[in-house]
């Protein structure tokens, strides 16, 4: 099966950022791993800081993958047309955040993105984007 991990703003310093809020890796390395652990998929990567470069992907990607993985990071609580372009495709869509929104400011804790989401992960660390990509093989499994 094919998917594909879309990552957002700032995502690209991951490793080196608040390394107390996201970890001292970096994602090239966790997606090595990811890749490793499922070398019978294929597994895309795309990451991008600009809203319209992920809203095209989105549109580009969903209809012919399998799944996708969005974290689109702090566009997920600004961004109508993001929420949009998740509704127009057919590939269900899981939300990742690394952080615990929740747990952090409020103006966090609102993700415009979420709703057109098949669902969200969130405070889990890195481990949150292999728990997305296990219920969407599930998921394709029970179809």
């Amino acid at each position: 099966m094919n998917f594909i991990i879309i990552n957002g703003p700032n995502l690209n310093l991951l490793g080196k950022r608040e390394t107390d809020i996201y970890g001292n890796i970096g994602f090239e390395e966790f997606l090595h791993q990811l890749r490793n652990q499922y070398n019978e998929h294929q597994i895309a990567y795309f990451q991008s800081n600009i809203e319209g470069e992920l809203i095209d992907k989105i549109q580009e990607t969903g209809f012919e993958y399998d799944g996708i993985i969005l974290n689109a990071a702090a566009y997920s609580h600004t961004s109508v047309a993001i929420a949009d372009a998740i509704k127009t495709i057919q590939s269900p869509v899981i939300e990742v955040h690394i952080s615990n929104v929740f747990s952090r400011e409020d103006y966090r804790q609102t993700m415009l993105t979420a709703a057109s989401c098949v669902g969200s992960i969130s405070g889990l660390g890195l481990y949150g984007y292999k728990m997305a990509l296990d219920f969407l093989l599930h998921q394709k499994s029970s179809e």
